[in-house]
């Protein structure tokens, strides 16, 4: 069975300047738990997911650091910490969102798909065509509706 066929093909998405309350909203609205977020050209340049949101929410921890001759040494580190501030703080889709976005063809196997979404660790895969268009998305329930119908 193909992508295509059990994708879902009326993606609701956000552009690059929605709210982060924008996104929120879609996410109730349409009883969904990820968007993806598309630039003024239309292409996808991100993923913005209930995960994102509620990290915005979790305590944010400092790395710890050692005082050595006047210096810190950091313990972790602190470019991550800069960024999860960053997101804690974003009010618009592009400073929240993930912008590694994995993606799959329609003409692909539902298999890769899962094989896919299994070994990245994520739940949804945007469908882009040969013209890299988003004409769909499928999700783990996309899948389970699939083999268990």
């Amino acid at each position: 069975m193909l992508v295509e066929e059990v994708m879902s093909r009326d993606v609701v998405t956000v552009n690059v300047n929605d709210t982060v309350e924008d996104c929120s909203r879609l996410l109730f609205e349409h009883d969904i738990s990820g968007l993806p977020v598309l630039d003024d050209d239309g292409a996808v340049v991100g993923m913005i997911t209930e995960g994102d949101l509620i990290r915005r929410a979790a305590r944010i921890k400092a790395p710890g650091y050692l005082e050595i001759l006047g210096g810190q040494i950091f313990l972790g580190n602190p470019n991550k910490f800069v960024e999860e501030i960053q997101k804690a703080m974003a009010y618009r889709a592009r400073d929240l969102m993930t912008e590694k976005v994995a993606v799959i063809s329609p003409q692909e196997s539902v298999e890769e798909a899962a094989t896919k979404m299994l070994r990245l660790g994520i739940k949804r895969l945007p469908v882009l065509d040969e013209e890299n268009n988003l004409v769909g998305i499928i999700s783990r329930r996309d899948i389970m509706h699939s083999i268990y119908e």
